[in-house]
């Protein structure tokens, strides 16, 4: 199953905001590698006694996006709070824009 996503971007990082409702820390796998991002969780259900009627039951996450280049790798970073992953993707510092100054002759 994909996750819904939210993909947001400001001058510094590309956020993005995975829904994963019971999905721990341990089974979220997040992996970069030539420019592609995949995402996977699953959530496990623990039965407790004799089932009389399932419809909860455990589930595999999976989603794969482009990321660009100018994104700095080695200083992605992610969150898990109330079942929602928040990934931070910085931009490499030439990426980002930049004023250049005029100077007077």
């Amino acid at each position: 199953m994909a996750p819904l996503v939210d993909i947001l971007e400001n001058d510094d990082e590309i956020l993005l905001y995975a829904d994963m409702p019971g999905v721990t820390k341990e089974n979220i796998s997040i992996n970069i590698d030539n420019g592609r991002l995949a995402l996977s969780g699953v959530r496990e259900v623990k039965s407790v006694g004799a089932i009389s009627w399932e419809e909860f039951a455990d589930l595999e996450y999976r989603r794969t996006f482009s990321v660009p280049q100018s994104i700095d790798v080695a200083r992605v970073n992610a969150e898990l709070k109330e079942g929602v992953l928040l990934l931070h993707l910085p931009k490499s510092e030439a990426a980002k824009p930049r004023q250049i100054e005029i100077k007077v002759a």
